[in-house]
């Protein structure tokens, strides 16, 4: 007991040590990677360039890209780097600032996804009042107060989780600093954190959740109210790619923090946290590309200004 770990480095087991092709892995884990940053890097240029994307929507977008964006930064690189390297050690500071950044972006896209549920509902049930409901200075507020919201969780949880007593082995199953992973290392009784911190995922789910749900319930209700089928088809394609953002999301997300013990193991962990640490950032900017058509819009008419422009030079 008296062996405290705490200022010495951590061993990240990481996904590459579990398969079988390890190279052939990191190659697509690069792939994807490099996907994730073109991609939000390019919508969040495309939104900001374009005017017709001027509204509170799309600046709710780009700042998911932009939470994507650091998101699958604070960990993938770290990973490639240990694979490349062939070094797989973290020093306890950067662990701790890793799973204080990771957690703070989880919280804040929690928070964000339910400002962008609010905006949908604004805009769909009270459509005369949008322009001063979601004034430049509310999405600004709103945007804020996600961050801010989301550092909460950060500057609770890491600062606790990295104090405890590591004296077990020093491997974290895992390819980044999860709290879970981290805990599972620790040799003193972490039951009443755990309690506490299961608490306070529920609480930092159950408000955006409530929001997301309620906000959606009086669309509905507002989509069978309309006669019009087309109005019907048009509300409808602006909800359906929020709705498959939440839901990849806040799935990965019940069953890393709420889901007992006995449904985890680490092979079950890596594979979830995989999901929604790379892959999600890499779905979010094609799930509202490909299905929004003021995006591909934007996006054709950026191309036939290039065209012309090119045209132009030769």
């Amino acid at each position: 007991m008296a062996n405290h770990t705490g200022q010495l480095d951590f061993i990240l087991v990481g996904l590459f040590s579990q398969s079988k092709h390890p190279a052939l892995l990191c190659v697509v884990v690069v792939v994807i990677f490099l996907m994730a940053l073109s991609g939000n890097s390019f919508l969040i240029f495309l939104i900001h360039s374009d005017a017709h994307l001027h509204n509170p929507m799309y600046f709710f977008i780009s700042q998911l890209s932009l939470m994507d964006v650091m998101y699958i930064s604070v960990t993938v690189p770290k990973m490639l780097m240990d694979q490349v390297l062939v070094v797989n050690k973290i020093s306890a500071p950067e662990c701790g600032m890793q799973m204080f950044l990771y957690l703070t972006l989880v919280g804040s896209e929690f928070f964000l996804l339910a400002a962008m549920a609010y905006d949908r509902y604004v805009a769909i049930c009270h459509p005369l009042r949008y322009s001063v409901l979601m004034s430049h200075r509310v999405c600004l507020l709103l945007v804020s107060g996600c961050w801010i919201l989301g550092s909460v969780d950060g500057f609770m949880l890491t600062p606790i989780t990295m104090t405890f007593p590591f004296c077990r082995s020093r491997e974290i199953h895992h390819f980044f600093c999860e709290v879970p992973a981290v805990m599972k290392l620790s040799c003193s009784d972490t039951s009443l954190y755990e309690t506490l911190m299961y608490l306070c995922c529920v609480l930092m789910l159950l408000i955006p959740v409530t929001v997301i749900s309620s906000s959606y319930s009086f669309i509905l209700l507002t989509i069978h109210r309309m006669s019009s089928a087309e109005g019907r088809k048009k509300a409808f394609a602006t909800c359906s790619s929020h709705m498959a953002v939440v839901i990849l999301f806040y799935g990965a997300a019940v069953y890393t923090y709420m889901l007992p013990s006995s449904y985890h193991s680490p092979e079950k962990d890596m594979v979830v946290s995989a999901f929604y640490t790379i892959l999600t950032p890499v779905l979010n900017p094609l799930i509202y590309s490909l299905r929004n058509k003021d995006v591909t819009g934007a996006l054709k008419k950026m191309l036939n200004e290039v065209s012309v422009f090119q045209k132009t030079v030769k």
